[in-house]
């Protein structure tokens, strides 16, 4: 089902400039509701949680009710009680891999991905703390001819998996390469593995921050045990959600907030301090921008009309990027070249060759013409841009075009023709 583009648009100030922004992977823009319902808990509302009086049981009933409530949809979670927020998805994951701590064994392995160092990191750091081994599920090539056209194949998870497997990490959507991985079909797979192994421990953790702004999320579905995203690429505030399986929460999390909160069986016990209050309240504005795109009030209709819309951004940035032409002069796509469902509109790509350009140049051009911003660099997947092959420049890294639905059609072709421009030097 299509929406109207110029009504979505209308639903960000910040669009009303002109600017093309084309970094969405880093950070989209803040929709009116998000905004007003920031302003209305500062002026409504901002006081302590706890208090008896009458505005601190509203302060208390918008970040510690309604957020979670708003928030659970969004992950198709079953309860509020599996919502934990936290300043970034980094420190959510942070906190939850210390809540993990105390209930590792000896022995235990965990297995990541060199994607977004959120959802890998934390990991690497405890099985540091414990002394725990670490394996990797590398990427391998989709077309031979273009040697950074890396996918992960589930195939070549599986054999990782051992009766010792602990924690299994992996990115619903890569923020480098855009493709999206059929989490339901992955963790079927894991599952299975683990059953024949006897890894009856073991647990999923999925990054979803490249994924939330373009697919519905759906953790019951996925059979996952954690899941995360940052609300802030998602039309929202600076804020991240976390979901924690109820079974999670009660069997394997200690808690990391003050002692003498008595919080075992619900997420809060993974939020230590207070979350932005403000931030919290500002979060429940997404649901209702992203109801109002169509006329069904259903989350998954809206979520496929921004799929649809999408694939209207990407096919033409891809044709270009693919064209003969542009292959002859070095450029080469980093992931799968070809365009469907299977990929979001986030589009990296180097510039190689006799006559290669650095990735800085590219965007320094772009910075040049004004009125678009794109970047390059490894965007915190510091790993897999660091292992591609043949070896580039790893803080140079990639260029990257990172749209979502409330971009044009007329605004793709208004970067192309200034990649037109640079690539022609």
């Amino acid at each position: 089902m299509p929406f109207d583009v110029e009504k979505a648009r209308s639903q960000f100030p910040a669009l009303a400039s002109g600017y093309i922004f084309g970094d969405n992977a880093g950070g989209s823009q803040a929709a009116q509701q998000v905004i007003d319902r920031i302003t209305d808990y500062f002026v409504n509302s901002n006081v302590q949680l706890g208090a008896d009086y009458s505005v601190g049981q509203q302060s208390t009933k918008r970040v510690l009710v309604d957020g979670p409530k708003e928030a659970a949809k969004l992950f198709n979670a079953a309860s509020p009680d599996e919502i934990v927020f936290g300043s970034s998805s980094t420190m959510n994951l942070e906190n939850l891999a210390r809540g993990l701590e105390p209930n590792m064994k000896e022995g235990d392995e965990f297995i990541i991905t060199g994607e977004h160092e959120a959802n890998n990191g934390p990991w690497k750091k405890l099985a540091a703390r414990k002394g725990l081994d670490v394996k990797i599920w590398q990427p391998t090539l989709s077309n031979p001819e273009n040697p950074y056209s890396i996918v992960l194949r589930v195939e070549d998870l599986i054999p990782l998996i051992t009766a010792n497997t602990r924690i299994v990490a992996i990115s619903a959507c890569s923020n480098i390469l855009g493709s999206i991985l059929p989490v339901k079909e992955v963790v079927k797979a894991i599952r299975e593995e683990a059953k024949k192994k006897g890894a009856d421990r073991i647990e999923i953790s999925v990054d979803c921050v490249a994924y939330a702004p373009h697919r519905f999320i759906d953790v019951q579905d996925w059979d996952v045990d954690f899941c995360v995203f940052s609300f802030y690429k998602v039309y929202g505030p600076h804020i991240s959600g976390l979901y924690v399986r109820a079974h999670a929460l009660e069997n394997s999390v200690t808690s990391v907030v003050h002692h003498f909160l008595h919080v075992d069986k619900v997420a809060y016990k993974l939020q230590p301090g207070g979350p932005g209050y403000e931030l919290v309240h500002g979060a429940t504005g997404v649901i209702p921008y992203l109801l109002s795109l169509t006329d069904k009030n259903d989350l998954r209709v809206s979520f496929d009309a921004i799929a649809e819309h999408e694939q209207t951004l990407l096919k033409p940035l891809m044709a270009f990027l693919t064209n003969p032409k542009q292959r002859e002069r070095g450029v080469r796509i980093v992931g799968e070249e070809t365009v469907g469902l299977h990929r979001v509109p986030t589009v990296s790509f180097v510039v190689t060759g006799q006559n290669a350009i650095k990735s800085k140049a590219i965007v320094n051009f772009f910075d040049q013409k004004g009125g678009i911003g794109i970047r390059y660099g490894h965007f915190y997947a510091y790993t897999l841009v660091d292992e591609l092959t043949p070896k580039l420049d790893v803080n140079d890294g990639v260029v990257r075009i990172s749209l979502v639905h409330y971009n044009t059609v007329e605004e793709v072709q208004r970067i192309i023709s200034i990649l037109e421009e640079v690539l022609a030097q």
